[in-house]
Order: structure tokens, then C-alpha cells, then sequence
């Protein structure tokens, strides 16, 4: 089976000529309903290999397949449509709209898709009730707490069905308690069969993870399968 993520030989230079190598010769496939944690201390690439993952930046060299596309030759309007229909973005900081219910923050990605209206709230309905804000729909951001925005902000970016969900230390903001409560959200969105790649700097929450792979010096360190999570090595 084709995997769903497929970096060859990746690497990313910024400065060309002072020569700072973010990553260096990266291989990295990711098959299908995977759930991965990218780990690393600072400056170790993983912000970098996200930039790349979430086709927001591209490589130096080396070629990225996403769902069997080679999307290192995009132009830049392809790339950006390649984000807008395929890939779904959960940042530390939630980035929702304060103005907007949960609904609507929910909806942007419909809103902009010209689907009706009618089409968008039942959307919106059952996105919300995935992650246990069912209740909270015509709620602000201010009314919510820290970990009901993130559901709120994974739910955004489950709207387009993504082939793959970037999600960039997701419990960066949250006490232990609630940022164990978003990774239930993940583990379950796993359980769907979703590929997720996560970037944490924390060791206890790239444990939810299937798969933990650790940068170093924009190189891969380790690549471990987690046998706490009963999965077998995929090849």
C-alpha cells in the first residue's frame, strides 16, 4: 500500500552559503493511520519537518510524497490548495477566531468552500460532537476553557476530512490534566484510523503516540515503534 507521507532523502538549508542545514538527508514514510511523534530539543528540525509535512515551506532537496504526490514540484497555488483540501493544522495557541461560536469557528473551512449553510451546521454538529463539545456550540472562545479550545481547533481541522493531521506541541498551553484529556481526542481520532503526525518536545505525551521518532542535529536519532501500544513495526 502506498504510504501516506513518503520524505526521500530531505534536506532543508536556510542561509545557503552560511549553510544552516535544518534537516540533512531525511528519509521518513508514513503509512496509512499511523499515529506519529516527532521529538527533539530546540533547533533539532522538528519545526522544520513540520513546515515541510504541512507543505507550508519546501525542501532544498530531496523529494516529498503525500498521498503518492510528489509535492516538493508544486507551484505555490497548487501547495496551498494542497493544505486548504488535505492536511488539518492544531497549533499550541488554538488560533480561533474570538468573535465566533464553536460553530462558526468550526465552519470557517465550509464557509469558505461554498458549502450551504444548512449543510455546514450538521457538519459542524457532528465535528463537535467527535470531540465531546456537543453541548458548547454556541459558546465564545472566552467562555470556553483552554482544553475545550483546542477540541474546538481539532475539530476545525477535521472539517476537510484531511489525509493527514499536523497538530504542533497541542498541549503546549494546557496542565498535565487536560493536555492528557486532548490526547484521549487523539488516540480515538487514531482508533478511526486517521494518520496524525505530532510534534512535542514531552516525552509522556509522545507515549499516546504508535510511533515516536526523535530528531537530532535535523537528523533522524531513533525511529521506535511503541510496544506499550501493542502495534506491530510497520515496514
Amino acid at each position: 500500500m502506498e504510504p501516506v507521507i513518503h520524505l526521500e532523502s530531505v534536506t532543508k538549508t536556510y542561509c545557503v552559503g552560511l549553510g544552516v542545514t535544518a534537516l540533512d538527508n531525511v528519509e521518513l514514510v508514513v503509512p496509512e493511520g499511523q499515529y506519529v511523534a516527532v521529538m527533539g530539543s530546540s533547533g533539532s528540525g522538528k519545526s522544520t519537518m513540520l513546515n515541510l509535512l504541512g507543505c507550508l515551506d519546501r525542501p532544498t532537496s530531496g523529494k516529498y510524497y503525500l498521498g503518492g504526490d510528489d509535492v516538493s514540484t508544486f507551484s505555490d497555488n497548487r501547495l496551498s490548495e494542497t493544505r486548504n483540501t488535505r492536511l488539518g493544522f492544531i497549533f499550541q495557541s488554538f488560533n480561533l477566531i474570538p468573535w465566533m461560536t464553536v460553530t462558526q469557528n468550526i465552519e470557517i473551512p465550509f464557509f469558505y468552500k461554498g458549502i450551504s449553510r444548512r449543510k455546514r451546521n450538521r457538519k459542524s454538529a457532528e465535528l463537535a460532537e467527535m470531540v465531546g463539545l456537543g453541548q458548547r456550540m454556541d459558546h465564545r472562545p472566552a467562555e470556553l476553557s483552554g482544553g475545550q479550545m483546542q477540541r474546538v481547533a481539532i475539530a476545525r481541522a477535521l472539517s476537510n476530512d484531511p489525509l493527514v493531521l499536523l497538530a504542533d506541541e497541542p498541549t503546549g498551553n494546557l496542565d498535565t490534566d487536560t493536555g492528557n484529556e486532548i490526547m484521549e481526542v487523539f488516540s480515538d481520532l487514531s482508533a478511526r484510523g486517521k494518520t496524525i503526525i505530532m510534534v512535542t518536545h514531552e516525552s509522556h505525551i509522545a507515549e499516546h503516540a504508535d510511533r515516536v521518532v526523535t530528531l537530532k542535529d535535523g537528523r533522524i536519532e531513533a525511529d521506535i515503534m511503541n510496544s506499550r501500544k501493542g502495534h506491530h513495526t510497520h515496514g
